[in-house]
């Protein structure tokens, strides 16, 4: 196993391991399939209890239950 520090690359730090290990995670499109999750069952749930609301109020909610489900992940995280 080499050395994720070692000298075979570019700066060696920590910071640049988690940017790199950043955009390996990025490139499979783990944002999209997370966000396309959530946004599924926030509609599931307006449609199960018959809500209508306009695209603004729409967006706004997604929005503040997308923050609240990453929240509550980085949560889980931190207790293991």
């Amino acid at each position: 196993m080499l050395n994720p520090f070692g000298p075979q690359q570019e700066s060696g730090s920590y910071m640049n391991l988690q940017k790199r290990m950043l955009q390996r995670v990025q490139e499979t499109k783990v944002n999209d399939r997370i966000f396309d999750a959530v946004q599924k069952s926030f509609e599931d749930a307006l449609r199960a209890e018959n809500i209508v609301l306009s695209l603004l109020e729409r967006k706004r909610m997604l929005s503040q239950i997308l923050r609240s489900v990453l929240e509550n992940m980085i949560k889980k995280l931190e207790k293991r």
